[in-house]
């Protein structure tokens, strides 16, 4: 795993709402453009007994001077890192888009190192296996604005304000880069955790089958979960994903 050097997890990490006696675990990575905060009212909606961690991608909020990664098998790399220090408690992944790509990795890579995940939630992505041809990151600004407001992936208000849109611009662009050019790798195994897989029936990002190939990538229990609504679904069904979430996490019998 390529070394952290310089870093702290205080710099990747965010606990918003810190249960210190917990020891089940819900680890969040952020869609493409998203950032750590965007998890803030799925914390507040856990219970008592679960943690969050959310991921602070490098490029974004308060890490906006550092370079972003150079690809999602970097990116998982170093989060593979940090996630080992919390292999004491039990830890359920939760990514969203780009973020279910990410959170596969790092999955594959603490798996592969001997540190058990106890699930993973791929929200509104398809399956590593599938495969689209998208060029999005290299088109203009003016497209990549317009497919923010397709997918109300950001209030319409800030897509408003042009000083916001420039800040955010760059890194959506690499975002998209690093998640349109990732390519599936099988190295022979796959995850032995439970996937359970969520997508929204409009999503134009996902067909349903594109879900459900995610079973593809686990020999544990996988479980194809459809929602009402477009890419972000997540949001106007928050309830019924942190449950599903939730009921995992301290679930025992996986």
């Amino acid at each position: 795993m390529m070394a952290t050097v310089g870093l702290s997890a205080d710099a990747w990490l965010r606990r918003f709402h810190p249960k210190s006696a917990a020891g089940d675990v819900v680890v969040c990575f952020p869609h493409a453009g998203g950032s750590a905060s965007y998890y803030f009212p799925f914390s507040a909606a856990m219970p008592p007994d679960v943690d969050m961690l959310t991921i602070q991608y490098p490029g974004r909020q308060e890490r906006r001077a550092e370079p972003p990664v150079e690809s999602v098998p970097e990116l998982a790399d170093q989060i593979a890192e940090l996630l080992a220090g919390w292999a004491d408690s039990r830890l359920t992944f939760f990514g969203h888009s780009m973020g279910a790509t990410v959170a596969f990795e790092v999955a594959r890579r603490l798996e592969a190192g001997g540190i058990a995940v106890h699930g993973l939630f791929a929200s509104g992505r398809r399956a590593p296996s599938t495969h689209r041809v998208e060029g999005l990151h290299l088109g203009s600004d003016a497209a990549l604005i317009a497919e923010l407001r397709d997918l109300s992936g950001m209030p319409v208000e800030l897509l408003a304000d042009p000083e916001v849109v420039q800040l955010i611009l760059p890194v959506l662009r690499n975002d998209l880069r690093i998640a349109e050019t990732y390519r599936y790798e099988p190295d022979g195994s796959e995850l032995r955790c439970p996937i359970v897989a969520l997508v929204g029936d409009q999503d134009p990002k996902v067909e349903v089958a594109e879900a459900a190939a995610w079973q593809r990538h686990t020999t544990g229990t996988f479980e194809l979960r459809t929602f009402s609504g477009g890419h972000f679904f997540l949001v106007e069904h928050k309830a019924a994903v942190v449950e599903a979430v939730t009921k995992h996490a301290v679930a025992r019998n996986f």
